[in-house]
């Protein structure tokens, strides 16, 4: 699969198939950061899915070969927790160690970010489930790179693609992100499988062009903080 267009339909397709996106636009979802959606993207279903799981998984590794390069990494690190079983089944795809990070140090013992070991200078690939705001992608950068790591990508499967700034955030940070597919190729998906009717079209579009003036006009906060 050469065409990363085709690979965010089929992906976006997928999600849609086994409900791992949802659209409220009539009854808003509010997030822990306050702000409103009538979209909601739950990749942790992918795991109760297993012929949906392996093609989005040979999907990402096909992605990650065309954008990175077949032999970019020495490591798989999976973020706490959603990231951990995307990880292995990229690692086990890669033939690579895999290692895991810590939202925190675990606060006994070695008091340690990183689960797993790897060499000075590997070059480790960080994965998660989603990318929002970017916030957690620099969290775990920054804990791979503090004990030794070279981390310069960042896979997820979903990436919500709405938020520029989080994307500009990770380049000044040297982090490239690849993912899947984004809320415009959910969108796409549901339009074209007749998913959604014309008006929940029209309301997600409204959001996904001004999420935070939709959120303000919802019922939810215009911005985080």
């Amino acid at each position: 699969m050469n065409d990363p267009r085709e690979t965010a339909r089929q992906a976006a397709h997928i999600l849609i198939e086994i409900e791992a996106v949802l659209f409220r636009p009539d009854e808003p979802f509010i997030f822990t950061s306050g702000r409103a959606s009538p979209v909601y993207v739950d990749c942790r279903r992918i795991v109760s899915f297993p012929e949906a799981r392996a093609r989005l998984m040979d999907m990402g590794v096909d992605l990650l070969t065309r954008q990175a390069g077949g032999e970019a990494f020495d490591v798989i690190a999976g973020g706490e927790t959603a990231g951990i079983p995307f990880a292995a089944w990229m690692a086990e795809r890669f033939a690579l160690p895999m290692v895991y990070v810590r939202k925190k140090p675990k606060g006994f013992g070695r008091n340690a970010r990183i689960e797993g070991t790897f060499e000075p200078g590997a070059r480790v690939l960080l994965v998660e489930d989603l990318a929002t705001d970017g916030g957690s992608k620099l969290s775990f950068v920054e804990a791979l790179r503090e004990a030794g790591a070279v981390c310069a990508h960042a896979f997820v499967i979903f990436s919500y693609g709405i938020f520029p700034a989080s994307i500009a955030e990770l380049e000044r940070q040297g982090v490239t992100l690849h993912a899947l597919a984004t809320w415009w190729d959910v969108l796409a998906a549901a339009e074209e499988s007749g998913y959604l009717d014309a008006a929940r079209i029209a309301a997600v579009r409204a959001f996904l062009a001004d999420p935070e003036a939709w959120s303000a006009a919802h019922g939810g906060k215009a911005a985080d903080g």
